[in-house]
């Protein structure tokens, strides 16, 4: 079981490009798990605050500075990123509100490996992930709100009890189990990344299955928005952490902190307050940050650590 585990997190970016094409060909395939995806990310959650330490936490107080920096590049430049895309390329309202959630979104879970695998501060980057996800439930709907209002109703209060329920409640969970279940949660702790990345592929599974005549009709202009927000807010989250003078290893972290989203969750707030099609850009940012995550990763892994 731990060697398949290890074999599926190595191959998560073809894992990610199977499920998607077989969604689009036969939606049937992943339909059933369209109306799970609340309680599918729950799971992911819930895993992510089992593997939690609390070093993790001391560290967002033992540096203050860096993470603070970190989460202001998160939720600036991707929620303006994405207003400024949305605009200039004047996309329908339920693409551009969908385009936009990704962007007021937290971090997403596997900027940690990225940022592992490209030799950055993965202190850091834990710590970014931890604190926007703790700020979510008021930063994500308050942006959402203020940026997508123009384009689609947004509740405000909906969406942030939605955020507390599928990511606050899990993880606070996951680490209740873990302080009560020590031993047990010890010896499952290696499986736990087969079981987050089997319900993201389920997630993305079943977003993709009802949206899949939408995706081949605007697919391709919704991937190049997609692209662009990516790409931008790496280049964009390194200049950042270079302005204020950071080393490269947590200049590598913040970049990859700022250019991964929980695409999860804005595929889950997609589905729960908006429309299924609000949810088509959560699904294909899904599929594209594994591969721009991998890539990145890889090319940074080369610059040495000064």
């Amino acid at each position: 079981m731990k060697k398949f585990s290890m074999f599926v997190s190595r191959n998560m970016a073809p894992l990610v490009l199977i499920v998607t094409a077989v969604a689009l060909i036969l939606p049937a395939s992943f339909k059933w798990a369209t109306p799970h995806v609340s309680i599918l990310l729950g799971v992911v959650m819930f895993g992510m605050g089992m593997t939690l330490k609390p070093e993790d936490f001391r560290e967002i107080f033992r540096r203050p500075r860096d993470v603070l920096i970190g989460l202001l590049a998160q939720f600036t430049i991707m929620p303006l990123l994405a207003f400024g895309l949305v605009k200039v390329f004047d996309l329908p309202a339920e693409i551009a509100a969908g385009v936009i959630l990704v962007g007021t979104c937290p971090g997403g879970t596997a900027s940690n490996v990225m940022t592992y695998l490209a030799k950055g501060d993965l202190a850091l980057s834990v710590s970014m992930s931890m604190a926007s996800t703790i700020f979510a439930p008021i930063v994500t709907p308050l942006l959402t709100w203020l940026l997508a209002g123009a384009w689609i109703n947004v509740s405000f209060v909906g969406m942030m009890i939605s955020i507390v329920q599928v990511v606050v409640a899990p993880i606070v969970l996951g680490l209740l189990v873990k302080q009560l279940f020590a031993d047990f949660v010890k010896r499952v702790t290696e499986i736990l990344p087969l079981v987050s990345i089997i319900a993201i592929l389920l997630i993305l599974g079943g977003v993709v299955s009802v949206n899949s005549e939408k995706i081949l009709q605007t697919g391709l202009i919704v991937m190049i928005v997609v692209v662009l927000h990516n790409l931008c807010g790496y280049g964009l989250g390194y200049c950042a952490a270079k302005v204020f003078g950071m080393n490269t290893a947590k200049k590598k972290a913040i970049s990859i902190e700022v250019g991964m989203q929980n695409s999860g969750l804005a595929a889950s707030l997609a589905l729960t307050h908006f429309s299924a099609a609000a949810a088509i850009p959560a699904a294909i940012f899904s599929v594209w940050h594994n591969i721009s995550g991998s890539i990145a990763a890889n090319y940074m892994s080369r610059q040495p650590n000064r």
